[in-house]
This record gives C-alpha cells, sequence and structure tokens, in this order.
C-alpha cells in the first residue's frame, strides 16, 4: 500500500528542533493476530530503511514514487529518517530488528499535511497500514494538523482502500491521472467504532492462534519425573493434542518416550505454540529462539520474574518487550497454561493433570497456584469449559484479550473470571457492556493489587467498582464457590424473564428456608407447594407442570431431600422431561449434591448439555445464583440506547473556559456548567454586615448566610437558613464573626424552595476507568455510611435512572417514609448533563456540586466547584490501538 510523496527541500515551513517523542512508541496487534512495533523514525534508522526498500516490489516502488526508482540516493534517506517531529513526522512498524511498513506526513499548509506509507510485500495484507494510520492521525492532531492529502494513481486500489476504511470523513477527486483524497481528521463515531472493530478483530485472531495450534514445543521438558516441563509434556500426551509434540532439552534424546530436540531450530517442522519451562534468566533467549523458527505464541510457566521483586520484574518488562518485538504473544509468566477442550484441539498445555471435559463455559483466571484447584472444582461438579487460560502475571495476555476472543468463539457461551487486579479497566468495562448483552460474564474480582501485575492500583472504593461493573452488565460474586454456582445455572438454563419463583419441595422446613432466602435476595417467592417426604417422581412432576406452567412464575427452584433414599433417578427424569422447553431456569437442591447430578444432565456426552437442571447443596445457595442471574436478566432486556443528544449545550465555550482557568487550581464551575444547560443558584460573596444585607435585597428574600468555605457543609454551625430580613442577617453576620474572626469571608444565597431532598453529585477523573459520576444523598447520615453510586460518563438516560436508584438512601426521592415525591426525572437530566461534561473534558480531574436540592418540580444546584489540571496522557480508550 503505497503514495507518491514529492521531496520537498529541507527547511520547508521553518525548521523545529527535534526532540524523540517517546510517547508515540506502542506495540500493536495485526490484523492477523501477530504484533508490531510502532515509533517514531530517527536517523540512526538510514541502514534499517535501505534494507526495507532492497525487498520492495517493482509494483510496490511505483505505486509510491508514480515511477521506477531502483534505489534511493542519499540525500532521500537523509530526508526521509530526518524528521522534525512536528511539522515533518515519520511513523515506522518493526518486527523483530527489520522495519516491514512506514508511513509520513508533511505539513504542506495551515492544518493540512500530504500523507504517503508503503508496506513491504511480504506484510501487506496484515492491517499494517491501517494501524500506522490510525498512529499518525492521532500525532497530527497532536500537532494541530485537523486534514491528510493524499494523491494516489487510481490502480492502487489497496491505498484508496485504507483511507476510505479509516473511518474519518473522505473525499477524493481525479485530475491529472491522479485521485487525490481529502481525509478530515476530526474524530468521529464511525473512526472509533472502525477501531474498535479492529481491535477487536486483532485481538481475538491472536488468542486464536495460542489456543487452536497446529503443533506444540515443551522448551525445558527434562527427564526430572515430576518437573515442571516434563508435567506439561505428559499432560499434552495424556489429552491426545491433535498436532505433533516436540519436547526441547539440549542434552538427552527422548523424553516421556518422545524423540527430544537440542533446541527450537532443530525441530524440523513448524512450531506454533511453545511452552516455556526453563529458568526464568534463560526465558530470554528462549524467545529469540522461537521468534527465528517463526513461532505465533509463548505459555511462560516459569516464575521468578515480577512477583519476585524490582530484578524480576525489568526481567518480566524484557521478556514483553522482546516477544511482542517479533511479533508474539505471551501467556504468563508464572502461569498455568492454558487448555482447549475442543475435539479438533485437545489442548491441555497446562500444569494440571485434571481439566474438565468439553463444556461451554471460557474460564479466565489469574492465579496461577489457584488455577489447578480451580479446574479441579468444575471437574467435580461436573461442569464443561471450552477453554481456560491462566494467565500469571500478565505481563502481555490478559482478561481483556480473552473476552475479545470468546466474544467471537461460537463454543463459548458463558464467561468466567477470576480478576486479582485490572490492567485497563475502562477498557475491561467497555468491553463487558458489549459482550455482556449477548454472553454472561461472571467476575469474582479480588482486593488489592498484587505487585506481580502491572495494573495501577484503583483509586475508586470496592463498592465503586461494584457499581461500575453492573453498569456494564457484570456479574460480580463474592467468591469461587458462588462463581460456580451462578456459571452453572448460566450454562445450562434459560434467563428467568423476572423475579417471580416458584417452589416445589418435599420438605416444610427447607421451603421456608428458600422462602426467606428469596425475600432476603429481592426474589419475589410464591407459597411453596410441599410434597411431603414420601412425594415421588408423578408428585414432582405434576407440581412443576403447575408451577412452570403459571403466568405468575418466571423460574422454579426444586427441593428433593428424601428421607430415605428413593427411586432418586426416575424424580430427576420427570423433572427434567418437564422442564424441557419450558423456556424458563429450573434449579434444584437434589439430594444435597452440588453440581450437575448424573441424573439430572441431558446428553450422552461425559459433560452435560443446555437444558440440564444444576443442583446445590442447599435452598439459600441456588436462590442466590438465581438472584444474581434474574439482575443480569433485567439489564439484558434493557434496550441498547446511546447517550442522549444534548443540544443546548455549548462545548466550544467549555473547552475555553478550561483553557483559560487551566492553572487556576479549585475553581467556581458556574461557567462551565451553564455551558451544559445547568444553572447555579446566585450567592454572593460579603465581607461585611451591610454588604450581606445588600446582597440580599438583590438576590431576593429569605436568604442563607453560609461560610464560603466549599468545605463548610461537613462542619457544624456554618450556614443560617430562612434570613427574613436586615436584622436577622446582621445578627447572623455577627455570630459569624464572633465564631470564627472578623476576616471571615461569607457568602449570601437566596433561599431555596422548600420541601427539597439534599443530594451530592460529583465527578473524578478516574486514572484507570476514567470519568466517573457519582451520586449520593447529602444528609448527614448518608455521608458517614458513604452511601453513593457511580456509573463510567457519559451516562445514557438508563445509567442516569439506575445510578439514582443505586443508593440506599433513594426511597426518600419516592414518597417514602414521610417524604414526598420529588423531581426524580430533573435529578437524571442533571446526571446525563454532567457526565456529558465530564466525558467532554479529561482536564476536569474532579466536579463536585455540593449540594444540589432536589424539589417537586426542579432541581437548585447550590455549588459547584473544579479542579482542573493537564491531563498527563490520552485516555485508554480513546488513543490509537496499543498494547497495555
Amino acid at each position: 500500500m503505497h503514495k507518491r510523496c514529492p521531496i520537498a527541500p529541507a527547511g520547508t515551513l521553518g525548521t523545529v528542533e527535534a526532540q524523540y517523542p517517546a510517547h508515540w512508541e506502542a506495540d500493536v496487534v495485526l490484523a492477523d493476530g501477530g504484533t508490531a512495533h510502532v515509533r517514531p523514525i530517527r536517523p540512526a534508522d538510514a541502514d534499517r530503511l535501505l534494507a526495507f526498500y532492497s525487498r520492495l516490489s517493482d509494483e510496490s516502488i511505483y505505486f509510491r514514487f508514480f515511477g521506477p526508482r531502483p534505489r534511493l540516493s542519499d540525500r532521500e534517506v537523509t530526508r526521509f529518517t530526518t524528521v522534525d517531529y512536528v511539522n515533518r513526522v515519520a511513523l515506522i512498524a518493526t518486527i523483530g530488528t527489520e522495519m516491514v511498513a512506514v508511513i509520513r506526513y508533511d505539513r504542506t499548509g495551515e492544518g493540512e499535511a500530504e500523507v504517503a506509507f508503503l508496506v513491504e510485500d511480504a506484510h501487506q495484507g496484515r492491517g499494517v497500514a491501517s494501524v500506522l494510520l490510525e498512529h499518525l492521525a492521532a500525532t497530527a492532531r497532536e500537532n494541530g494538523i485537523q486534514r491528510f492529502i493524499a494523491d494516489v494513481l487510481p490502480a492502487n486500489m489497496k491505498m484508496m482502500g485504507v483511507l476510505r476504511q479509516a473511518g474519518y470523513t473522505a473525499e477524493s477527486r481525479f485530475a491529472d491521472g491522479v485521485v487525490r483524497m481529502t481525509l478530515d481528521l476530526t474524530p468521529t463515531q464511525t473512526a472509533a467504532e472502525v477501531t474498535t472493530a479492529r481491535e477487536h478483530r486483532a485481538e481475538a485472531r491472536s488468542i486464536g492462534r495460542l489456543l487452536s495450534p497446529g503443533s506444540v514445543a515443551v522448551i525445558g521438558a527434562s527427564r526430572e519425573p515430576g518437573g515442571v516441563g516434563q508435567t506439561v509434556l505428559r499432560n499434552l500426551l495424556a489429552a491426545d493434542f491433535t498436532g505433533p509434540v516436540y519436547p526441547v532439552h539440549r542434552e538427552v534424546r527422548a523424553v516421556a518416550g518422545v524423540r527430544a530436540y537440542p533446541s527450537v531450530s532443530a525441530i524440523d517442522g513448524d512450531v506454533d505454540l511453545a511452552v516455556v519451562a526453563v529458568p526464568a534468566d534463560g526465558v530470554i533467549d528462549v524467545v529469540k529462539e522461537c521468534a527465528e523458527k517463526g513461532v505465533h505464541g509463548l505459555v511462560v510457566v516459569s516464575s521468578g520474574f515480577g512477583e519476585t521483586g524490582a530484578e524480576g520484574r525489568a526481567r518480566q518488562d524484557e521478556l514483553a518487550r522482546l516477544a511482542r518485538a517479533y511479533g508474539l504473544r505471551v501467556v504468563g509468566p508464572n502461569c498455568l497454561g492454558i487448555a482447549n477442550t475442543d475435539p479438533s484441539v485437545r489442548l491441555n498445555a497446562t500444569l494440571a493433570a485434571t481439566v474438565p471435559g468439553r463444556g461451554r463455559v471460557g474460564f479466565f483466571s489469574q492465579s496461577g497456584a489457584l488455577g489447578t484447584a480451580l479446574l479441579q472444582r468444575v471437574a467435580q461438579r461436573g461442569m464443561g469449559i471450552s477453554t481456560f487460560v491462566s494467565a500469571g502475571n500478565r505481563a502481555d495476555v490478559s482478561g481483556n484479550d480473552l473476552l475479545q476472543y470468546w466474544e467471537e468463539d461460537p463454543s463459548t457461551e458463558v464467561i468466567l473470571l477470576y480478576l486479582e487486579s485490572l490492567g485497563n479497566p475502562r477498557k475491561f468495562t467497555r468491553l463487558a457492556r458489549r459482550i455482556s448483552r449477548s454472553k454472561p460474564i461472571v467476575v469474582v474480582k479480588s482486593g488489592g493489587t498484587p505487585v506481580s501485575h502491572s495494573a495501577e492500583s484503583l483509586r475508586l472504593p470496592d463498592s465503586a467498582i461494584s457499581s461500575l461493573f453492573s453498569q456494564s452488565g457484570l456479574i460480580r460474586v463474592d467468591d469461587l464457590i458462588q462463581l460456580f454456582d451462578v456459571g452453572q445455572l448460566l450454562a445450562y438454563q434459560p434467563l428467568p424473564a423476572g423475579p417471580r419463583v416458584g417452589l416445589v419441595t418435599n420438605s416444610d422446613a427447607l421451603g421456608l428456608l428458600a422462602v426467606d432466602a428469596c425475600v432476603t435476595a429481592g426474589l419475589e417467592p410464591r407459597p411453596p407447594v410441599n410434597l411431603g417426604a414420601a412425594a415421588g417422581a408423578a408428585e414432582f412432576g405434576k407440581a412443576l407442570a403447575d408451577v412452570l406452567g403459571s403466568a405468575e412464575v418466571d423460574a422454579a427452584v426444586v427441593v428433593y431431600t428424601p428421607p430415605i433414599p428413593g427411586a432418586a433417578s426416575d424424580v430427576a427424569a420427570e423433572l427434567l422431561r418437564v422442564s424441557h422447553d419450558s423456556g424458563k431456569p429450573v434449579l434444584a437442591t437434589f439430594e444435597g449434591h452440588l453440581g450437575m447430578h448424573p441424573d439430572l444432565r441431558v446428553g450422552d456426552g461425559a459433560t452435560p448439555s443446555r437444558g440440564s437442571i444444576p443442583s446445590y447443596a442447599a435452598p439459600e445457595e441456588a436462590v442466590r445464583a438465581l438472584a444474581q442471574v434474574v439482575k443480569y436478566a433485567q439489564w439484558r432486556a434493557q434496550p441498547v440506547v446511546p447517550p442522549p443528544a444534548l443540544e443546548d449545550i455549548d462545548t466550544a465555550r467549555a473547552k475555553a473556559l478550561v483553557e483559560r482557568h487551566l492553572n487556576d487550581g479549585e475553581w467556581d464551575a458556574a461557567q462551565l456548567l451553564a455551558c451544559y444547560g445547568l444553572d447555579v443558584w446566585p450567592a454572593d460573596l460579603v465581607r461585611s454586615p451591610e454588604e450581606a444585607v445588600e446582597a440580599a435585597g438583590r438576590l431576593g428574600w429569605p436568604v442563607v448566610l453560609k461560610v464560603a468555605d466549599p468545605d463548610a457543609s461537613r462542619r457544624a454551625g456554618t450556614v443560617r437558613l430562612g434570613l427574613a430580613g436586615p436584622d436577622s442577617v446582621r445578627h447572623a453576620y455577627a455570630e459569624f464573626a464572633a465564631q470564627l474572626g472578623d476576616d471571615v469571608e461569607l457568602a449570601v444565597q437566596r433561599m431555596a424552595p422548600q420541601p427539597a431532598v439534599p443530594t451530592v453529585v460529583s465527578v473524578v477523573e478516574d486514572p484507570a476507568f476514567g470519568p466517573v459520576v457519582s451520586f449520593g444523598l447529602g444528609e448527614v447520615t448518608a455521608r458517614l455510611l458513604l452511601d453513593q453510586g457511580y456509573r463510567l460518563a457519559p451516562l445514557t438516560t438508563e445509567d442516569a435512572a439506575g445510578l439514582v436508584r443505586s443508593v440506599r438512601a433513594a426511597p426518600l426521592l419516592f414518597g417514602e417514609y414521610g417524604y414526598p415525591p420529588v423531581a426524580v426525572s430533573a435529578l437524571e437530566d442533571l446526571l446525563v448533563r454532567v457526565g456529558r461534561l465530564a466525558s467532554d473534558l479529561p482536564e476536569v480531574s474532579r466536579l463536585d456540586l455540593d449540594q444540589v436540592l432536589v424539589g417537586e418540580s426542579t432541581v437548585i444546584v447550590l455549588s459547584a466547584r473544579a479542579h482542573l489540571r493537564t491531563p498527563t496522557a490520552p485516555r485508554q480508550d480513546t488513543a490509537p490501538r496499543r498494547l497495555s
């Protein structure tokens, strides 16, 4: 993909001191799942450029220069490799030590530059040009360039395709034998969607190559029984992997009865996946060998990396850097491994001898040590899995990569995640919100951020993370038992249409426990049908049929615990028969069995199929799992709507205000809120009793006199309400002066209409999640109990409604406990507008609306304070594609 660019004389448009912009460097995933490194060009790349040019075809050169050019002159090489990174910029893509593509722009006028790129023939079709164009457009915008101009030969269809498919507004016209294309680089929704779609396909393919290899090498497969390498090798062989397995050992000729090779390069066949089990200090050399062999991916089970301290962390970073530079993805290090139960693959490249059978659940675990126990628990429950990945220290492959893969994988219907930290939380929640619409995601998120992982410690409280997960449709559970409890229900039963639960039992006591559990979990139980201890298959079948046939029931819980062992298989068969095609989920406590009881399975295979009835040790556990699934089903049933269009906002003026006040620290944000259609209740600052009386006259009686300190609401005695005349204002002022000194600064504000419910709205620009909107009531008790809800910005109308209702004190807004109902719809509109402000302005590091009074017909913002700062980097979901 190529484009002619005229070679302008040096010094065009003036000279700029060239300072190498290291922040433009990035590791990227290409369309076929491989990786490359993108960075600005340097003068030292002259030999690399010449070598690259020597590998180009005549056609590539012709399309680039509009004519033959067998070699580059010294002057041209200097011109192409010496740029100022402002008016003239060039980015190159490298794989290993070789340059495989280059893209550049040369500024031609105010806000305009000519663009050109060239991709080595052997790497065309891998998406290199598209990802380079994304990154160059970002650098251009950073340097004040709004348009790219490209002259393209009509026969160069690939070049035109790249430009037209970039998602930017493009215009083209034909003149003088060439097509001139103009790209408007203003970020658009279409461009963002194109970037997201490319990222999704690339990352999914990169994981697909890892999980479905044609061949596997085990490097470090010693003859020592119980050794790490030999354990992985034996597990691969025991699983009957469908491709060749190559043990690699520098000294022995065979391991576990399989021919061994002294090195990866000595293997006489292709190697797709390498499992690395050598000491940590030897892993880097192995990466280089694998790169030379053309290996696609690595699973590093070796320990001795980030989990050991600073030295190990540096070794881990070098592992990731080197692997990505050579086009490899890495699982680990310090991981358990990966598995794929697909009969056409049968991959068990893990340290776990027990891998569950074939199923529809994708399972991700960060912990390597815990992974073996997790797989055993899945197998003990009789659940199957589609694929399993233990990422260990997550030097490269993370849960986000697996989400991209499982979204596309037809063999995966449910996703289970055990997370110890979040590497890119905003991307994680973005992916989850999309994927959860079709595939449920259940996650255990433990506290803290282990030192072995690269994620920055989250600044938001744990309750905020739960709120943000809920907004994205994630099912967050407290522990591993609940992870599998919920997972087995989702894997084998349909989603409930609502919270109404029918109960069928042969124990009155257990039936009552189930009712209590339903009420506690927010479900709506129907009176339990108690069949008595002697009930058999016929009685259970009829009762369940009646329950499922009721229009007042959305799900059924069956409790079968006979005092004397009876015909359990007959009862189970009847439950399966009746529940088949009912369209409603059925759960059971079947003889206290935990997991997929053999008699309650559908299908003839070793693992159950859809329609199998999951069993729980106690009815309370079944109800708890059902409650989680009901909440998810309700979220999923909501229509997908974008944030509402707000026509009465002035984003340009808001950005100008932010730029003007960027160095002011804390700032009165009334003008900023006005740009988003929100008014702040007027207040005048006063320094004498007479100024206070004059201000009250201007604002209108009655008034409030309060300390101007924005933190005053946290202290008692700093507000005087309902001052109806000059004398009351003077008296209140004297009280403040006696209490706080004569130099105290006070504020006068007209008394807001009553009754009203005080609330607090805030925005914080979290370094991990991006802009987050929080909401809570302004009462002292609510503040002390940290009764707050959180949502990622921007907010949809549904997000705003959910945010209001997420706090425990929300009933006070809806006319309960003696309070009159207030204007909740106006409050939700305010939240949407604040969310839009937060999304538009990353410079707003914090915004506090304290308080927001919600009255019977309107909302009143009493105070708004903003903290501004220059962002140190683009938000993680707005920058060009890159690996963390």
